[in-house]
């Protein structure tokens, strides 16, 4: 099955850290980021869970849950979420989907299809680095896919978050680097008489196919 953005997030129903969860419920009316690990207690992933747990107030702010997986039982991710705590200095806060029979990982398109369950190593695994922005609609609204040995950036990812939920509140795109607060683009999809309406203050008009206006509130 292949995932592309705009698709319905694909349901399902898994063990996790912290109970049966169904995924669409348990998203309810706000965003979602699903990220997977390859296996537990290896070295890159233990810094991204620490760091995810670092982030969960700006998630917060953001109306967004967190969750991951690996493809280990939920009894080994109980055991590595202390290493976790002891070496990142942040205790996970959200829970971890157990998916040692691999059935969300093929789901979501995170790993061949032929791949099976059992005694696996984190290099088998490989392509299971995924990372899946979902919106209140339950669709996919961005897909990233790191390699093994690239930690991901999730400052980045939170950054790309608030573009893509600007984006959902106030149809605006945003340029390069662009971080909050700043210059936002006005889509080809919007006529100049359509953007003097909605930006009565004003918006600076590069090329006519590029226009820039301050960030809406």
């Amino acid at each position: 099955m292949t995932i592309r953005i705009g698709d319905e997030a694909p349901n399902f129903t898994a063990n996790t850290t912290e109970g049966s969860v169904n995924f669409h419920e348990w998203i309810g009316n706000g965003w979602a980021i699903l990220f997977s690990h390859p296996k537990d207690f290896t070295p890159v992933c233990t810094t991204e869970l620490g760091y995810v747990a670092k982030l969960k107030p700006e998630f917060d702010k953001r109306n967004t849950k967190a969750i991951g997986l690996s493809i280990d039982p939920v009894s080994d991710h109980e055991r590595w979420v202390g290493d976790i705590t002891e070496t990142q200095g942040y205790a996970v806060n959200y829970p971890l989907i157990g998916d040692d029979d691999l059935v969300v990982a093929k789901l979501y398109d995170m790993i061949h299809p032929n791949a099976s369950g059992g005694s696996r190593t984190a290099q088998d695994n490989a392509t299971v680095r995924s990372v899946f922005i979902i919106g209140p609609d339950k669709n996919i609204k961005a897909i990233l896919i790191y390699p093994m040995s690239a930690g991901r950036n999730f400052d980045e990812i939170l950054r790309l978050l608030d573009a893509i939920q600007l984006n959902a509140k106030h149809q605006v795109a945003t340029p390069v680097n662009w971080k909050n607060g700043d210059d936002v683009i006005i889509p080809p999809t919007v006529s100049n008489e359509e953007a003097q309406k909605k930006y009565p203050s004003g918006f600076k008009t590069i090329k006519p196919y590029l226009r820039t206006v301050q960030q809406p509130k």
